[in-house]
């Protein structure tokens, strides 16, 4: 399948999951999430769901690891339309949240971090394939931003889907994911 038709059957999947299907897939991510061998982390990037998608949240992962990893820093991306530039900037729980044209929450008033301070980051998508590709949105902002971040930095997507077989139409500006947790299973590439 092409990017194209799985974005389309993808956000029909999720946007039709019930409600209480997904807060069951929600806990077992976490639960998968957490058999992870993370090393100690100064700083997470993560993306901030949005709720009408029904996108995976992983506010339940970055409370566990902000227990496990006391002082890791978190930051989220503001996205610049017009140059096609996505910034990092930190939040925390007394972050203001604005919300963008796309219907994404962005933080207000805070500092910005750099790609190569991230140890580890939460990819969003909207599927993934066996290999380790992502769909995502379109755009391309994860995939210009993931080649600034340094080798050693973890990507890991969370899916409540097993993969697709292959994505057809990848080429050299994607980028691969360490790992996709599922509900399932972790995968690992």
């Amino acid at each position: 399948m092409e990017k194209k038709e799985i974005r389309k059957l993808y956000k029909q999947k999720r946007i039709n999951l019930p409600a209480r299907d997904t807060e069951l897939k929600q806990d077992l991510l976490l639960i998968h999430f957490q058999q992870l061998k993370i090393p100690f982390l100064n700083a997470v990037h993560t993306y901030i769901p949005v709720i009408e998608l029904n996108e995976p949240d992983p506010e339940n992962i970055l409370r566990w690891l902000k227990f496990r990893n006391p002082g890791m820093n978190m930051a989220a991306p503001v996205v610049d339309f017009l140059s096609g530039e996505m910034k990092h900037f930190y939040f925390d729980e007394d972050t203001e949240f604005t919300v963008n044209k796309f219907g994404v929450a962005e933080p207000v008033g805070t500092d910005e971090m750099s790609a190569g301070e991230f140890d580890l980051i939460i990819v969003p998508l909207l599927a993934f394939d066996e290999n380790g590709y992502r769909v995502g949105y379109g755009k391309g902002f994860y995939d210009r931003f993931l080649p600034d971040c340094r080798p050693d930095t973890l990507k890991i997507g969370l899916s409540f889907f097993a993969p697709v077989d292959k994505i057809d139409d990848t080429d050299n500006f994607d980028q691969r994911l360490d790992y996709c947790i599922t509900p399932e299973r972790i995968y690992e590439f």
